[in-house]
């Protein structure tokens, strides 16, 4: 400022002179260094600096006015003088708050008032001024919100990056330590209003302010979530197009890399317990020992594809346990009323087809992950299902998305239909063929309800095709039914299944739980082990009390007789009072009656009768090769008791049977640790299991929570090269090869010493081994001589 101006304030030059210095050698960064670091001796300076801020900002003003209706330029040394003294008030206000205390409402009120209108230079300094009183908390970051949106508008770039990035930081700091849910209440309602104004370009600026907090995760909550999805029914195109992609970028697809599964450690391989894997030991004995080498080795192949199926599987449900994947469309109040609204708005608007497109994913989405109906999508969907559209693909992921199991099954099949018809014929291109037959496996992964006997069927048939893709999708399907309904597939493409009476739920059907997954794995073992240790029992006995038997002239069982016994009372009859007799083996049935006789030899005649005529029942039961006779258990057990020559054996088979009911009444059906351990192994067993019975099938495995990614939809078809590509290839595959060279041209290019195999040739050997090496040189020579045979080549000697 001129020495006119400060006369004409009434501020001297003398007073400058405080700190010992004049005023021509004082310079603002020199006295703003002096003043933090001794602040109460130059309040002087203070108010001198904040008057002539104060001077300048009315003589700018009045400029400015003058400028506006006369058309003249303001003075550039002006507002270079006003934003010096703006900043250097700025950095020294800390120091001085008492003093400053209206200095950041004078910026503020300023910047509102002639934000557009001033030179850009002015203008950031101005607003870096109003940036560091409020980084020095001088200011509330609420006060200043709606200006720093408004300075977003301006036209400025820079300017617009500059305060973008102060409102992110702010309100991130402000909430790093702990959340103070009323500013943010404050500050969250300040955005939404501007964000439902007709201005275009405030409400873009909101917009992108909340998704990128959201994004962060500084407002991740149901108010900003809900307000982002809200934004998709705004009247600007532009603000829709903006949150509707914010929303479907923020799901991110989640592929399921086989890489990792693939690349298995050597450590998984010698023990495949390490990754909660269990392989019975005949299927590893049978692939390294058993067999060929060729066999062998399809089988280590085959046991390879299990434990990677298996590994697979555990990952993909420890992903869904964990439950990583979010999307704002899950905090929707109205999932139900957001889905028609923009249904309607899509079938109303004339917007081109990529907007079309993004429309269509969201209303997918959100009936997927809200199992909603909204069964006029359907139809719609159906009029872009061709294979000649664009982004076919796409769509058909979005078609596949909005199905779930409690959407009726008749109002997809006409979409399910035109899938089928339009992509899945003779006539149609490989690469259709094969979209569709995905497509067909993921709606049929959501809703098996829609798959007919003879639809299914004549899908399987592609299975055969040249085509690799095809052949592998339907295959793909194949193996989705062996697990979901093996019935609708034809005997010889039921492979084994697990189930083989498996059936899809109904609609509306829902299975509780009524007890703990994998309850009746554990039940299962411990029959099965109650069943070995009641053989090792009878072993033990018929050892032991042999010889008792022997003397009484009841010949003691076999252990086949017994464990045939044993495995027809477990699963040989349907009722559960019956008693398998007989068998496929006469002895057996002889074996059994003697020892029935035997064991009631003491009864009347009538016993006797009886039992002759069970004999020759028998007997016509062999004769006639008609299925094993059935006796009561009371009959057998009443005459058990009333023998007085019953084993012991008998006796305790009979107290278990009697016991049995009383013990499994009397368990409290508590599981403790080791349970849920063996339940665990338990099911790793069956996955074992299952997965060696693919026969390297790949088993379709899709989460319906998830976005479905289009790319796992196409056909990737690689098609024949040409000539020149094939070259092409040669050469770039040449590029880091090294010169042929012969063996002999490397040798005599060698530098250094000798190599080992030239070292033992000049060893001395024992005697032995060169006897040994002469030996083997002249059995090999004959045996060369016997291969060439009579063979002569070369000149006859005679003639």
């Amino acid at each position: 400022m001129s020495a006119g101006n400060l006369l004409a304030s009434g501020m001297m030059p003398e007073s400058l002179s405080a700190s010992g210095k004049s005023s021509e050698r004082l310079s603002l960064p020199l006295l703003q260094s002096k003043m933090k670091i001794d602040p109460e001796g130059y309040t002087t300076e203070l108010g001198l600096i904040y008057n002539q801020f104060i001077s300048a900002l009315d003589l700018f003003k009045q400029q400015a006015a003058i400028s506006f209706s006369s058309g003249a330029c303001a003075d550039a040394s002006i507002s270079k003088e006003l934003g010096d003294r703006t900043l250097f008030l700025a950095h020294v206000a800390p120091f001085y708050a008492k003093q400053l205390s209206q200095f950041p409402r004078q910026l503020v009120e300023f910047l509102k008032s002639s934000a557009r209108s001033l030179p850009f230079g002015l203008r950031a300094h101005v607003t870096q001024a109003l940036i560091l009183l409020v980084n020095r908390q001088m200011v509330e970051i609420s006060e200043t919100l709606a200006l720093f949106m408004e300075l977003q508008t301006v036209g400025d770039r820079n300017l617009r990056k500059l305060a973008f990035t102060h409102v992110i930081q702010s309100i991130k700091r402000m909430n790093k330590k702990h959340k103070n849910e009323t500013k943010n209440r404050a500050l969250q309602n300040i955005l939404f209003t501007m964000l439902q104004q007709e201005d275009e370009a405030l409400a873009k600026r909101a917009l992108n302010t909340l998704c990128e907090l959201h994004r962060r995760k500084v407002w991740f909550d149901d108010r900003t979530a809900n307000a982002i999805c809200m934004a998709c029914f705004h009247s600007s195109s532009r603000i829709m197009i903006a949150a509707l992609s914010f929303v479907l970028d923020y799901e991110k697809i989640q592929e399921d890399d086989d890489s990792d599964c693939d690349d298995l450690s050597s450590d998984d391989e010698a023990n495949p317990q390490n990754a909660h894997i269990v392989i019975s030991k005949e299927a590893v004995y049978k692939a390294n020992h058993s067999g060929t080498s060729a066999s062998k080795k399809k089988k280590k192949a085959k046991l390879q594809r299990a434990i990677r199926s298996m590994k697979r599987q555990q990952r993909l449900s420890s992903e869904k346990n964990s439950s990583t994947y979010y999307s704002p469309l899950n905090h929707l109040k109205d999932a139900q009323g957001f889905a028609e609204k923009l249904l309607s708005r899509l079938q109303t608007c004339n917007e081109r087809f990529e907007i079309k497109m993004m429309l269509m994913k969201v209303i997918a989405r959100t009936i997927g992950l809200h199992h909603l109906i909204l069964l006029n999508f359907y139809p719609f969907l159906q009029r872009y299902c061709q294979p000649h559209q664009r982004e076919i693909t796409n769509l058909l992921a979005t078609a596949v998305q909005a199905c779930h199991d409690l959407v009726p099954p008749d109002a997809v099949e006409p979409l399910f239909r035109q899938i089928v018809n339009q992509f899945i014929h003779d006539g149609s291109r490989p690469e259709a063929i094969a979209v569709g037959l995905n497509v067909i496996r993921e709606i049929c992964v959501r809703m098996p309800l829609l798959m007919t006997e003879d639809l299914l069927q004549d899908l399987v048939l592609y299975k055969k095709e040249h085509q690799k893709a095809v052949s592998a999708a339907a295959r793909s399907l194949m193996v989705l039914f062996r697990e979901v309904c093996p019935s609708l597939l034809v005997k010889k493409d039921r492979g084994r299944p697990v189930n083989p009476k498996a059936r899809p739920k109904a609609y509306g059907e829902n299975h509780v739980a009524s007890a703990v997954p994998g309850t009746e794995l554990l039940e299962g073992d411990y029959n099965s082990d109650s069943d070995d240790k009641t053989d090792d029992d009878r072993d033990d006995e018929s050892q032991f009390h042999g010889s008792e038997d022997d003397d009484d002239g009841v010949p003691a069982a076999s252990d086949e007789e017994e464990e045939n016994g044993t495995e027809d009372e477990d699963g040989g009859s349907d009722d559960e009072d019956d008693l398998l007799v007989g068998s496929d083996d006469g002895e057996s049935e002889n074996s059994v009656d003697e020892n029935d006789s035997d064991l009631s030899s003491d009864e009347g005649d009538e016993n006797n009768s009886d039992y002759e005529k069970m004999d020759d029942a028998n007997d016509g039961a062999e004769v006639s090769n008609s299925k094993s006779n059935k006796r009561k258990r009371s009959d057998v057990d009443e005459k058990l008791l009333v023998s007085g020559d019953s084993s012991l054996r008998a006796l305790k088979r009979l107290a278990e049977e009697k016991f049995k009911p009383q013990q499994d009444e009397g368990e409290d059906g508590i599981l403790s640790n080791e349970d849920f351990r063996r339940i665990k192994q338990l099911k790793a067993k069956e996955a074992a299991k299952r997965a060696l019975g693919q026969h390297g099938f790949k088993q379709p495995t899709s989460d319906p929570t998830k976005p479905l990614d289009p790319s796992k939809l196409e056909a990737h078809i690689r098609h024949k090269l040409n000539k020149e590509q094939r070259l092409a290839l040669v050469k770039a595959g040449r590029e880091d090869r090294v010169k042929y060279q012969s063996r002999t041209a490397i040798k005599q290019n060698k530098t250094g010493g000798m190599s080992n195999r030239q070292k033992e040739h000049k060893k001395k050997m024992p005697l032995a081994a060169k006897r040994h090496k002469i030996a083997k040189s002249r059995v090999e020579k004959r045996k060369k001589v016997d291969r060439l045979g009579k063979q002569f080549r070369g000149r006859k000697a005679w003639k």
